[in-house]
């Protein structure tokens, strides 16, 4: 279930409404890895949808202001790299923490 979630979160890349998917997948099924090295996992995805769409928001909101162009650009780099670096932690049986 971790990968299909790290998967929904590159799609959103392309298809937004996908990272909403992954996180309510994530809590639904966070009961079912607590204790496991995949809870860390599932916390990094939660993480990364919260932080990620404070900064869409912010990004958004300042965008008429420039700053907002370059916060958004940021942030698509920043989960980029949340969901490549925790793809290659699951795929490696590694903890995120």
């Amino acid at each position: 279930m971790t990968m299909v979630v790290y998967a929904l979160q590159a799609a959103s890349l392309l298809f937004g409404l996908t990272l909403i998917v992954a996180v309510i997948i994530n809590y639904v099924k966070q009961g079912d890895v607590r204790g496991t090295w995949l809870e860390s996992h599932f916390r990094w995805q939660i993480r990364t949808f919260w932080f990620g769409l404070l900064w869409s928001v912010i990004g958004v909101a300042t965008f008429f202001f420039v700053i907002g162009y370059f916060i958004l650009i940021a942030d698509s780099i920043w989960l980029i790299y949340r969901i490549v670096k925790g793809w290659l932690y699951l795929s490696d049986g590694k903890q995120m923490y």
